[in-house]
């Protein structure tokens, strides 16, 4: 049996590009089939999301920690570089609850929190988002 940490890191990874101390960022209120939450995009100097974090109305539950961590991962693999067009071809589509109806008329039904943002991020970072 392997032991943890025992093994040689390498990284094909470039550096990491860490957002300014202070930084613009844009918050957005949504529901997906009646649940409520806020989406927080840090901005990268360029106007380029650098962080996501999603604050979910059920503090405690089991969905508010998988978004959490969903968040961090999210927001490091944008500073080592992830694109937001790659991002959102990953995302979007993804299906579970909580899914449905949305208070956002530009996106109209969502199949996952994920999805969500994806879709927002697709509608406000990228300028081919007529899928």
């Amino acid at each position: 049996m392997a032991q943890l940490g025992t093994q040689k890191q390498t990284s094909t990874s470039g550096p990491r590009h860490c957002l300014p101390e202070t930084r613009q960022s844009l918050t957005h209120k949504f529901e997906i089939g009646g649940h409520e939450g806020y989406l927080t995009v840090g901005l990268f100097d360029d106007g380029q999301p650098g962080e996501v974090f999603i604050k979910m109305s059920k503090e405690g539950s089991t969905l508010s920690g998988l978004i959490q961590g969903f968040c961090r991962a999210f927001s490091l693999a944008l500073q080592y570089g992830l694109s937001t067009r790659d991002a959102v071809d990953r995302f979007r589509g993804m299906r579970f609850e909580p899914s449905g109806q949305t208070n956002n008329p530009d996106i109209p039904e969502a199949s996952s929190i994920l999805d969500y943002v994806a879709r927002y991020l697709e509608l406000n970072f990228l300028s081919d988002a007529a899928h």
